[in-house]
């Protein structure tokens, strides 16, 4: 399937030293982009779908870097269901999985554990609520687990490992067990701060260094963040990724974005909703996040957008993240809020607002086109203008 995107006023690459890439035009062909900011008339003939952006922006689909993953597309923390297709209407077109902590009953033995994260992530390799790519199974750290242990679940699938809600009576006890995750090419993340549910422990800045994990998971707080002081030793001490987010501390994760910059420390400045939780389900937490640290931090809106994309990409080895040749097709097109003080996307961050969602494209394909069922209208008309393929990409009113 071939989808192009024409009449772009804006392209918001992902990559936040060069945030801005030239054209109007994006084109992409069996879920990998192949043409960026110049598309030739043959490949807009040739496409089953050609979106018309209006002056609209495009830019990548957003990654939640910690989402509470279950099964399916339900939360039992909430007791909600299709929480993930909402989020999918908030511009989150991939979620990883904060551990499957939120499972009844979740065991805590180390056959336990692995099954669990074996199971989680089997069952989203061909699962895709709405579209979305959810990376599930991350095994939580328990006392008992081997070497082997880990190099079991790794050759299984499983490529994510939880420290903060094992039954450690000491959080540096975590740190043989997160050096044994990373060694079987785990990718290994910690609970930061105080703790947020029970049987998970407070965690300081030094702790995380000496665990010394690829991420550190909501350093502002998840809800509750570690000490001012802390965030410039993770800054100069290691090249952990500091994961900012929603339901977090809002004056630290503008302060550790403000620190990033000046120790050009950016690219490891990352963006998630440590949702669904206590604080709730947040389908637009995301783009929250983005419009509080262009305005309150006043940070490139492109730049926020990054954190949000490329900068996860990056970090977690994604192939999507970027607006660029030969990367995994998830985008959106956004723009200025119908009745929006500023005329562009990247106005409407910098101004506090949240940016209305035009269409939502996963793999190529287009999941809605017109509006989101979670934001405001945009300013500007987003449709499908050709279409040959045998169904409408309209959102469906509510």
């Amino acid at each position: 399937m071939r989808t192009t995107i024409v009449n772009i006023g804006t392209i918001v690459s992902g990559d936040w030293r060069k945030p801005l890439t030239a054209g109007d035009s994006v084109s992409m062909m069996d879920g990998r982009i192949d043409s960026v900011g110049v598309v030739n008339d043959r490949l807009v003939r040739e496409a089953d779908v050609v979106i018309d952006a209006g002056g609209a922006t495009v830019c990548p689909g957003l990654i939640d870097s910690q989402v509470h993953i279950t099964f399916g597309d339900y939360t039992p923390r909430q007791k909600t269901v299709d929480y993930l297709e909402s989020y999918l209407h908030g511009g989150t077109t991939t979620s990883i999985s904060a551990s499957e902590v939120h499972v009844p009953g979740r065991p805590s033995d180390p056959e336990g554990v692995k099954a669990l994260a074996v199971a989680a992530h089997k069952s989203f390799l061909t699962y895709r609520p709405a579209g979305m790519t959810v990376h599930a199974g991350s095994i939580i750290i328990e006392p008992g687990l081997t070497d082997s242990d880990f190099r079991e679940v790794a050759a299984k699938g499983v490529w994510l490992a939880k420290a903060g809600f094992g039954r450690f009576d000491d959080p540096y006890d975590y740190a043989p067990y997160v050096a044994a995750a990373r060694q079987a090419g785990l990718i290994t993340t910690v609970h930061t701060g105080g703790a947020s549910i029970p049987d998970s422990s407070a965690i300081s800045g030094d702790h995380v260094l000496k665990m010394n994990p690829h991420v550190s998971f909501h350093v502002n707080g998840g809800p509750v963040a570690i000490a001012d002081e802390d965030f410039p030793r993770l800054i100069a001490e290691s090249d952990i990724a500091m994961q900012v987010c929603t339901a977090g501390n809002l004056r630290t994760a503008l302060m550790c974005a403000k620190l990033c910059i000046q120790e050009d420390a950016f690219d490891r400045y990352i963006i998630a909703t440590d949702t669904p939780t206590g604080s709730g389900i947040m389908p637009l937490g995301m783009i929250y996040t983005m419009s509080h640290l262009a305005s309150l931090a006043d940070l490139d809106p492109a730049w926020c957008i990054a954190a949000a994309t490329g900068n996860n990409a990056t970090i977690y080895g994604l192939e999507s993240g970027f607006v660029a040749n030969g990367k995994l097709a998830d985008l959106l097109i956004i723009d200025a809020p119908l009745g929006c003080t500023k005329d562009s996307a990247l106005g409407a961050l910098a101004n506090g607002d949240p940016v209305a969602i035009g269409a939502v494209i996963t793999e190529g394909v287009p999941r809605f086109v017109g509006r989101s069922r979670n934001t405001p209208p945009t300013t500007r008309r987003v449709y499908v203008s050709e279409n040959r393929m045998p169904q409408s990409y309209d959102t469906p009113r509510h």
